[in-house]
């Protein structure tokens, strides 16, 4: 074979071309026709940025039900961080609050109060388990009952004359846009003559 870059000849069991470097490889792809002839852009990258993330979800293969227990796990692992932050905290900053009380007791009032920062990550971890735990549940729930039930199929066709001239039947919706409001008209009423008082 020769590389189609520099001209010299190489061995097929390269690569690469050993002058030049060129992808020797692709070449006999290519050649063969096995390269590149049925690209499919529905496995890049930039179709995936299209997807939504239910989309994307379902193709990972994930379930609802296990979406919310790694909420759930999500919000214990933050909570249980903010907690150990807390701690961490609250013994680190008192022995150096006491070290800087000697110089500047006002820092050291300020040092002594930095452990609340830990606060921050576990109010959020608690506010996930409770989404995973409740709402999360609730979603889980109505997914479910849409798999379940079938959608009910919408009438098809103009209305009958039954369903045009019985004022109890509930108005039709869905055919047109003065449909609903030309059932609802009332009969008409004769118009008395008018006269003349000339």
């Amino acid at each position: 074979m020769f590389c189609p870059q520099c001209g010299i000849q190489v061995n097929e069991d390269l690569r690469f071309c050993k002058q030049c470097g060129a992808n020797l490889y692709g070449v006999r792809e290519i050649m063969s026709g096995k390269g590149r002839g049925n690209f499919d852009w529905s496995k890049t990258w930039v179709a995936e940025m299209f997807l939504t993330e239910e989309e994307r979800e379902r193709q990972k293969g994930i379930t609802p039900e296990e979406k919310r227990y790694n909420e759930i796990k999500g919000g214990v692992i933050a909570s249980c961080v903010g907690l150990g932050v807390m701690i961490f905290l609250y013994f680190f900053m008192s022995a150096v609050a006491t070290a800087a009380a000697r110089k500047n007791p006002e820092a050291a009032e300020i040092l002594r109060y930095l452990w609340t920062a830990g606060v921050i990550p576990f109010l959020v971890g608690v506010g996930l388990v409770i989404n995973g735990l409740f709402v999360s549940k609730r979603i889980v729930e109505l997914k479910r009952q849409q798999i379940q039930r079938p959608p009910t199929p919408l009438p098809i066709g103009a209305p009958t004359a039954p369903q045009l001239s019985e004022p109890s039947a509930p108005p039709l919706s869905g055919f047109s846009v003065t449909e609903s409001t030309t059932t609802r008209l009332q009969e008409a009423r004769p118009v008395p003559p008018r006269r003349d008082t000339n």
